[in-house]
């Protein structure tokens, strides 16, 4: 992988993650993230385009390895907005029905296509000159329907299909976990403190999660004794706030390429600029 490719690649990771974390809404979250994919992707094409030698190897590793990193996601998202927008009203055995249809329909696929799913889970290359270069697509190789449609100049007859195995992972993971959810519902313990006003976090989640780690990392709570978990549920509650998978932004916020501690920065600029002015403490 080229580095271009290698930076544009872990760009659209960056930004597809911090956009799970930001916006709640599972629609809203799958249009914003189609909207960065198709924009990557399109650089991606440029970058393919004006690769000047584009060998037998060169080729199969691009459709094989390189290009499906990037579709998967399209195709991941765009299932996600269309099991969110098709999703029925109603109670629990309804949705739980809707969402097991749901793993069904990738079981089908699985099962309509085991060969290829044998062929790349094993990581066999015997086929890979018919299956990722262009221009040689093969009837009898269980070519879909939309192959014939696609711009050929950047597809091959099976690269969407390895996409598909990358994405149907991801839903896969994503159905059962709202099954789980729905398995593990229990109504949140309400605050025995009867607070006049409710207070809502209304930074984003990323500073808030840097927070917490801090918080839990200087040991403030119970004398050290809390679990980060325990905490994260807590400010949850508190601040009327899904933190969703906090674990991974943490790890996004370790990997800043400048300003780690960005939000706890600020923090101590503004207090510092207050505690200068002694009106303000008053």
């Amino acid at each position: 992988m080229s580095p271009k490719i290698f930076n544009l690649l872990s760009n659209l990771n960056e930004q597809l993650n911090f956009t799970d974390l930001e916006i709640d809404d599972p629609i809203l979250r799958s249009e914003s993230a189609l909207n960065i994919i198709i924009n990557s992707i399109e650089k991606l094409k440029d970058n393919f385009e004006k690769e000047k030698v584009k060998s037998i190897e060169f080729e199969i590793d691009f459709f094989k390895n390189i290009k499906p990193k990037f579709t998967s996601k399209l195709i991941y998202y765009n299932a996600i907005f269309k099991i969110e927008t098709k999703k029925p009203h109603g109670g629990e055995r309804i949705l739980k029905k809707y969402l097991n249809n749901e793993l069904d329909k990738l079981k089908r696929y699985f099962d309509n296509n085991l060969d290829f799913y044998k062929y790349y889970r094993t990581g066999s290359s015997y086929l890979d000159h018919k299956y990722f270069t262009r221009g040689k697509f093969d009837v009898k190789l269980a070519l879909e329907s939309f192959y014939f449609e696609v711009d050929h100049t950047f597809s091959t007859s099976h690269d969407f299909k390895v996409a598909k195995i990358m994405a149907h992972d991801l839903i896969q993971v994503y159905l059962e976990d709202k099954l789980l959810m729905i398995e593990n519902k229990e109504p949140k313990e309400k605050s025995q403190v009867n607070h006049k006003i409710k207070q809502n976090w209304t930074g984003s989640k990323v500073a808030l999660i840097e927070l917490l780690y801090a918080l839990h990392t200087e040991g403030v709570f119970n004398n050290g004794t809390s679990d980060l978990k325990d905490i994260a549920e807590y400010f949850e509650n508190i601040f009327n706030i899904d933190l969703g998978q906090y674990h991974r932004a943490f790890l996004e916020i370790r990997v800043r390429k400048s300003d780690q501690t960005k939000f706890l920065n600020t923090l101590k600029e503004k207090l510092v600029k207050r505690m200068e002015n002694t009106d303000d403490l008053l």
